[in-house]
């Protein structure tokens, strides 16, 4: 046998390494950021990665449709590229804006799969079929575009399952901006990850996208700034940098807490797009530390505006304990005065701080990540999040209450509290498990009632439960989810998935039969089985029928340190809703006419999260009412109708899948819309 013949397999290597730029071009021309701007980040190695790139996630095309030209497509499988570490960061090269989106997707998809335990999906694209019907379909990749557009906007678009990336033309004159020359949003880091965070995030919530309270775009909105605020401080030379020049004091002003700073400044606004941390004061042109204001919550209503309130308490959260854990250091170096000497602080403290931030920015992130995940399906709003990170935080770390306390601290400050709580304690926040919710209903019920009849009927309740349980483990639903994980073909998991969700649904249906009570059915926030229902909530054969719309496996960590798998269930009802009241009980009495067009779709359910090793069910988590609640209806009508002060078709009617005044553009593509606000 030859020496040629005899080759030793070599296993490709983990990670590919492409450089990008930390910000956006603007810092690269400037001689205390230029060297800082420039990173090599490492993403999962992927074979085959077809010119474009094309991989298993994402296909960046990179047609500009206002010149009707396509530029050649880079190829990163080319040696010379990777042993370069992909091109060198340039405006005027298109291959590297491809290189440049690719890379930053790919970075931001791995910290949701990271923190969620599971592949990564793009939302289904649902087609109309013949016969009228519905089919979902699954996407494998999200479409990049880095020059899609000439305009001064850069957005996710839900119909096309794309992003849309814009440049523009300089037109102002002064110290960061030159006319003429040209400014590409697929350029910006920040802008980057921002649209791949809307898409993701459509992936597992496409519900997130029907607007029925003011929490739900800005929601969408402060969810990608944090995800993209939060990347900065994954990269250590940005970090120490920004740590050297504010001297640890990270409630000073830097680049850490902005985002988009060449956009913010090529639009007008001075300074970067928008900033956690404080903004320039009109008056005396200093850059002012944003204080806490428990009332902004009240009054802001504008969805950017409104989602920086979200966005600033997340970043208190992590000033917090940021602070706490570097007390300590603080004392040492300074002899425990607590005031810093003079000029630069040393090296080895300003690299001990960086890993400080590092790691309580990287727990903040994840946490929030996960949290998505612990949210009802519908309306989410600011106080259902704080529920959701406070919940998937005790889960997943439950010795550990630093991080959690922070949170509520932090949230309390900003004015935001949940709706359904009586409490800003840590076990009221925390969403119930199905024993906590029949234990309270049975105290609730019965808090009248003596003694021995109480202890009956709670007996009683936790002998539903175990029976629930008993018929969740016979269902054989959850039977191949433990199966699932990082390194499953993302197609087999979506058919398996669909599959699940058929399951379920088939599961639930059989009301009939008695698999779960009526009584148990509320305990989820929804009516099965019941004989007076309104005649506007959608039926079957004369009961109300549910939407299973998501089934997903999600992982936490156990007390022993192992992790575990648990499935999360997402249910939704729906019911016609008019503006007029008196139609509205005349519809629900009498039930509508064949081919009545409802003015808005009113929706109710739960999320459920089960255990897949004992079958429990480890929390319920409900939208305010079920679908018969008239009260939620009304709110969500008034709501539709301006009761906010704004006006539902401007941008909220999203979710009003009827209403013959609404603005079609804005539910074909809400992003384009929201982001040119």
């Amino acid at each position: 046998m030859s020496i040629k013949d005899s080759k030793i397999p070599v296993s490709p290597p983990p990670f590919r390494r492409l450089r990008v730029l930390a910000f956006d071009p603007s810092l690269a021309i400037q001689l205390d950021t230029a060297e800082m701007n420039q990173l090599t980040l490492e993403i999962p190695w992927e074979t085959p990665l077809d010119p474009g790139p094309i991989g298993e996630y994402v296909e960046v095309i990179d047609y500009d449709p206002g010149s009707g030209f396509f530029y050649e497509p880079v190829d990163l499988e080319d040696p010379n590229i990777i042993a370069r570490d992909g091109l060198t960061p340039s405006e005027s090269n298109p291959q590297f804006h491809q290189q440049m989106v690719y890379a930053v997707a790919m970075s931001t998809i791995r910290q949701f799969e990271r923190a969620l335990g599971r592949v990564a999906f793009w939302a289904d694209r649902t087609v109309r079929l013949e016969d009228g019907s519905y089919i979902n379909k699954f996407v494998r990749r999200l479409r990049i575009y880095p020059h899609a557009l000439r305009q001064q906007n850069a957005y996710y678009s839900p119909p096309k399952k794309s992003l849309m990336f814009g440049y523009f033309p300089v037109t102002a004159k002064d110290a960061y901006n030159s006319p003429g020359t040209l400014v590409f949003t697929c350029l910006s880091h920040d802008i980057i990850a921002h649209e791949v965070t809307h898409a993701l995030l459509d992936g597992v919530h496409p519900r997130f996208n029907d607007s029925t309270n003011p929490d739900v775009h800005a929601f969408h909105e402060a969810f990608a700034d944090i995800v993209a605020l939060f990347q900065h401080f994954s990269y250590p030379q940005v970090l120490e940098s920004q740590i050297k020049n504010t001297r640890g004091n990270l409630e000073t002003e830097s680049l850490l807490g902005q985002l988009a700073q060449e956009f913010g400044r090529a639009t007008g606004r001075g300074s970067a797009l928008r900033d956690a941390l404080g903004s320039i004061n009109p008056e005396s042109g200093e850059w002012e530390f944003k204080k806490a204001d428990p009332h902004a919550y009240e009054t802001i209503m504008q969805p950017h505006a409104r989602g920086s309130i979200l966005v600033a308490a997340v970043f208190r959260a992590f000033l917090l304990v940021y602070s706490k854990n570097t007390e300590d250091l603080f004392r040492i170096v300074t002899h425990g005065t607590g005031t810093l000497p003079e000029g630069d602080i040393h090296p080895d403290l300003t690299k001990r701080l960086s890993i400080e931030a590092a790691e309580a920015a990287d727990r903040i992130l994840q946490m929030c990540i996960r949290a998505i995940d612990y949210c009802p399906p519908v309306g989410v709003t600011f106080g259902d999040f704080l529920r959701g990170v406070i919940t998937a935080d005790i889960d997943f770390a439950p010795q550990d209450d630093t991080y959690r306390i922070v949170f509520i601290q932090s949230f309390r400050e900003w004015g935001i509290k949940p709706r359904q709580v009586t409490s800003m304690g840590m076990d009221a926040l925390k969403w119930p498990s199905a024993e906590e919710l029949m234990r309270n209903k049975v105290s609730e019920h019965y808090k009248d009632q003596d003694y021995t009849e109480y202890v009956y009927k709670s007996t009683a309740a936790r002998r539903r439960r175990q029976k629930l349980v008993d018929n969740i483990k016979d269902s054989n639903f959850l039977d191949s989810i433990s199966a699932w994980d990082l390194g499953s073909d993302r197609y087999d998991v979506w058919k398996n998935l669909r599959k699940l969700r058929s399951q379920i649904h088939e599961w639930f249906e059989q009301d009939k039969q008695r698999k779960i009570s009526m009584e148990d059915s509320e305990l989820f926030g929804l009516v099965l089985g019941y004989d007076k229902v309104p005649k506007t909530v959608k039926m079957k054969k004369g009961t109300p029928t549910v939407e299973v719309h998501s089934a997903r496996p999600t992982v936490r960590k156990t007390f022993a340190g192992s992790y575990a798998t648990d499935i999360v269930i997402e249910i939704t009802q729906k019911r016609m809703g008019f503006f007029d009241e008196k139609v509205q009980v005349k519809m629900d009495e009498e039930g509508p006419s064949e081919g009545t067009v409802p003015d808005f779709i009113y929706r109710a359910g739960c999320t459920i999260i089960i255990d897949t090793t004992t079958k429990d069910i480890r929390r319920v988590i409900c939208t305010p009412g079920n679908i018969t609640n008239n009260e939620e209806l009304d709110r969500l009508r008034k709501f539709i109708q301006g009761e906010y002060g704004v006006i539902g078709n401007s941008f909220d009617a999203g979710y009003a899948e009827h209403l013959s005044h609404m603005n079609n553009n804005f539910r074909d593509e809400p992003f384009a819309l929201l982001h040119q606000q």
